[in-house]
């Protein structure tokens, strides 16, 4: 019973009370047909973009679509295969094979399942947005350059691995470009771009691109006797129709499990990531809100049942969410609509997918890295602090020329360096040393009518800390612990502005006391609330100083302050 309310996918709540109606469903069915169609060119290009099979895409799309839409906490998002997870998998695929990216896909599923569980969704709404950008952005050009073997028909060629090897070989085979090839490829680009800006705005300039490439390509063929690389020429398999894939569990050992925990912990990164930005994005449009930890469940649950249908990792997808969204799209239905559109096409139209060009899949590729590339905002971003422009340019370079999981580990790290660099910007620790003391006796209700001055002895010492007492302020402790006042025989530490100490705080301010003791300083606490109270007392804290030194506000700790101060200067 403990986890109810931390899984409530938006789908089980619709038939509530009758909140379902015909109305919503007729907008959800079309919705869900179009942003089906919208699906396909990509599903393929993903599939084939990341090492994989084109049904393999489709597989991922039908299978997790339908499982996010019905378990995922957002009443829009739309799951399947997205550009960012092409460079991962090629590069699970080409190192460890199919069976390492299944194996590693479930652990992703797993890691993700346990985040919603232990609700970690929230903390992936304090990345950086630097962070977001530089993998965004990185994965774009990342995308970009895999694309242009394909676009520049150099289908003899073997392309290394890297951006910058990759970019080399191009260079280096420039003679060798199949300038028809590259001429249907910048023709269903230039397609794309016209329809996008000038045509009809319902359907995708993908589709048209893709109907009027495979087209192109099979008139020149017949009539001209021009030859172009398709998706059949590299799988010709699929001229024989597909049937139903079967649920198969990969053989699992601890060897395979020890070597993948780093690629699996980069696909639930990156899946967390992009599932729930998308999400957020859809809240602003819709004014719904998403609930982040039950859609962690839902993408986790998505991307364990996938990989035994041969899918490959899957996420929330944006564009093709937006694109739901404009469509009409009123729940989660729109995307379990979706899932069936693509299974039909996958029953009955897949043999037909291979007169498809690999330059027109190459076309739309090219078009959606531009689409993610965010180059505006990353312009944008340069502007700002050299701490977050450094951020931004480390992860971006990580993500294009070493690795995209080194990339995902050193922005994890850099988030959490930033997080605390930022929050220690907002606490401090101040020792008071003017004569008096601005107070109040409510210090939480202070106003200006009832705020009085009140008298601090030269024995007085009083220290203000303001914000979390962590671990960020222990060398900050230490700094005031070594300024000396030979008059100073009480300490006041006031701790009002202090919503929560740690167990280093908790040391921190055992060494302040212990160092004053031996310097013969009284230490009396001030304001302490009643969360930070609590731990102090979990530690024995409170019996270490004595319940009679921990007053509720400053007025009555200075005045026993006071009245020690002036008995030991008798």
């Amino acid at each position: 019973m403990k986890y109810t309310r931390v899984f409530r996918p938006k789908f089980f709540h619709l038939f509530q009370k009758g909140r379902y109606s015909k109305d919503r469903f007729i907008s959800d069915l079309i919705a869900g047909i179009i942003v089906g169609i919208i699906a396909l060119p990509l599903a393929i290009a993903f599939g084939i973009a990341s090492g994989v099979t084109p049904q393999q895409g489709l597989i991922t799309a039908i299978v997790a679509g339908f499982i996010v839409s019905v378990f995922g906490g957002s009443r829009f998002l739309i799951g399947g295969p997205t550009g960012a997870f092409i460079v991962i998998i090629s590069g699970i695929v080409a190192q460890y094979g199919m069976a390492g990216l299944t194996i590693a896909t479930i652990m992703a599923g797993v890691i993700l399942v346990a985040m919603g569980l232990c609700r970690m969704g929230t903390i992936f709404h304090f990345i950086p947005y630097p962070i977001v950008v530089g993998f965004t952005s990185g994965i774009a050009l990342t995308i970009f350059s895999t694309q242009m073997k394909d676009f520049f028909g150099l289908t003899d060629v073997a392309v290394p691995a890297g951006f910058i090897p990759e970019w080399v070989c191009y260079f280096q085979n420039i003679s060798n470009i199949n300038w028809i090839e590259t001429a249907l490829s910048a023709g269903c680009l230039l397609i794309i771009i016209l329809w996008n800006r000038f045509g009809y705005k319902k359907l995708p300039g993908s589709l048209i691109a893709l109907f009027a490439g495979t087209a192109a390509s099979i008139l020149l063929s017949r009539f001209a006797g021009l030859e172009f690389a398709t998706i059949g020429s590299k799988f010709p398999e699929l001229a024989q129709g597909l049937p139903l894939p079967k649920p198969q569990m990969p053989s699992l050992s601890f060897n395979d499990v020890r070597n993948l925990v780093s690629p699996a912990f980069t696909i639930a990164m990156l899946c967390a990531i992009e599932s729930l930005l998308a999400a957020m994005v859809a809240d602003g449009v819709t004014g719904k809100q998403h609930d982040s930890n039950t859609e962690l469940i839902g993408q986790g649950l998505a991307n364990i049942v996938t990989p035994l249908f041969g899918g490959i990792p899957a996420t929330g997808a944006l564009a093709r969410t937006m694109a739901s969204i404009n469509n009409g799209a009123r729940t989660s239905v729109a995307g379990i609509v979706h899932s069936v559109v693509l299974l039909l096409i996958y029953l009955f139209l897949m043999p037909y997918a291979v007169y498809v060009p690999l330059g027109c899949l190459a076309a739309i590729l090219v078009v959606v890295a531009y689409n993610m590339s965010e180059w505006r905002t990353f312009r944008y971003l340069l502007k700002g602090e050299k701490s977050d422009v450094a951020v931004l340019l480390i992860t971006f370079f990580l993500t294009v020329i070493v690795d995209l999981t080194v990339a995902i580990e050193v922005g994890v790290v850099l988030a959490i360096v930033l997080f605390v660099r930022r929050t220690m910007q907002t606490s401090s620790i101040q020792v008071i040393d003017q004569a008096r003391l601005a107070a109040t006796e409510d210090d939480e209700k202070a106003n200006l009518e009832d705020t009085e001055f009140l008298d601090i002895h030269k024995g007085v010492e009083v220290y203000e800390i303001n914000g979390p007492y962590f671990f960020g302020l222990a060398a900050t402790s230490e700094e005031f612990e070594n300024r000396k006042n030979q008059d100073t025989c009480v300490r006041i530490i006031r701790m009002r502005k202090v919503p929560f100490i740690d167990s280093t705080g908790v040391k921190n301010l055992r060494n302040i006391c212990d160092m004053a003791r031996k310097r013969g300083v009284q230490v009396i606490l001030s304001g302490v609330q009643p969360r930070v109270m609590h731990t102090l007392e979990k530690f024995g804290v409170d019996k270490e100083l004595g319940r009679e030194n921990i007053y509720d506000n400053i007025i009555p700790a200075l005045a026993a302050a006071n009245q020690i101060a002036k008995a030991k200067a008798k």
